[in-house]
């Protein structure tokens, strides 16, 4: 039995569009599966966890980097429980690094005759769970923006988002420890990628990779005015981990801690009450992808 989780009026009526193709595509192979729409924000956790707390299942969400999150937020079992993806957000970062098909109907076919890999998540002290990238500064100021917009829409936004922010925003004191070494910085951005990209493919974490069982650790340090062109530059080609005001190293565990109150930004969502204090968790989920 296949139980899909849903936003059917989410990102302009994309998800729907999916489902649609997804639907059709199971009556015709005569697949069961039941479908759970959300309506109101964090719907999907709960969902998830109750399916989950069922026995054996497998779970398809159709969405973007928000509904996946939820998703595996609500996971109660891991050890009989599956996972699918069938992408239908504005960036759909994970589902790209993961190599998880943009076209619904081939990302349903790895569900149905693929296999399940074991695919790192990373968890919070707090209990919030994350799977593509979690940080703390420039990034959180930019989906701020994002979502006062009324104009602009995907990437577009978010790059548009991200050139003013880089010229407006000030650098702030935090101090990092990662593999037993505590370091200060003044940092621009501090961020864990257990996947590579953000904002639809901007690759603020370019070498990470999600079965490693590791944390790519990148703290970009005391980037001043005049730099900050060069740095966007290099941001969008990918070369971000190559310049000297970038500090990146690989750990299994890495706490952030401010100098000031701050907000945390986990696969796109935004907390203020929760601590950087994350590590990675390998050999649990299990999710369909190449």
């Amino acid at each position: 039995m296949l139980n899909i989780i849903l936003n059917p009026v989410s990102n302009g009526g994309k998800v729907r569009r999916a489902f649609h193709k997804v639907q059709e595509k199971l009556l015709s192979l005569k697949t069961e599966f039941r479908v759970f729409e959300t309506e109101r924000e964090k719907q999907a956790i709960h969902l998830a966890h109750e399916l989950t707390s069922e026995g054996p299942c497998d779970l398809l969400a159709i969405g973007g980097d928000g509904t996946l999150n939820e998703v595996i937020n609500g996971f109660s079992n891991f050890e009989n429980c599956r996972l699918g993806l069938i992408p239908a957000g504005t960036g759909n970062d994970f589902a790209v690094c993961a190599g998880i098909p943009l076209d619904p109907l081939k990302a349903l076919d790895l569900v149905l005759n693929g296999e399940a890999k074991y695919t790192d998540y990373m968890q919070l002290d707090g209990g919030v769970r994350g799977i593509n990238i979690i940080g703390t500064g420039i990034d959180v100021e930019i989906l701020q923006r994002c979502r006062r917009s009324k104009i602009l829409r995907g990437k577009l936004q978010y790059i548009f988002s991200l050139v003013i922010s880089l010229f407006k925003f000030k650098n702030y004191s935090v101090r990092t420890e990662c593999n037993g070494q505590e370091h200060r910085y003044q940092s621009l951005i501090a961020c864990v990628g257990n996947g590579t990209t953000l904002g639809g493919g901007i690759r603020m974490c370019p070498a990470a990779e999600i079965d490693d069982g590791l944390l790519d650790f990148v703290v970009v340090d005391d980037v001043r005015r005049r730099q900050i062109p060069g740095a966007f530059l290099k941001l969008m080609k990918g070369k971000i981990l190559e310049q000297k005001f970038t500090r990146f190293e690989r750990c299994e565990r890495a706490i952030v801690v401010p100098e000031n109150k701050f907000t945390m930004n986990v696969d796109g969502e935004l907390y203020d009450d929760l601590e950087f204090k994350v590590e990675i968790v390998k050999n649990k989920l299990k999710m369909f992808r190449p």
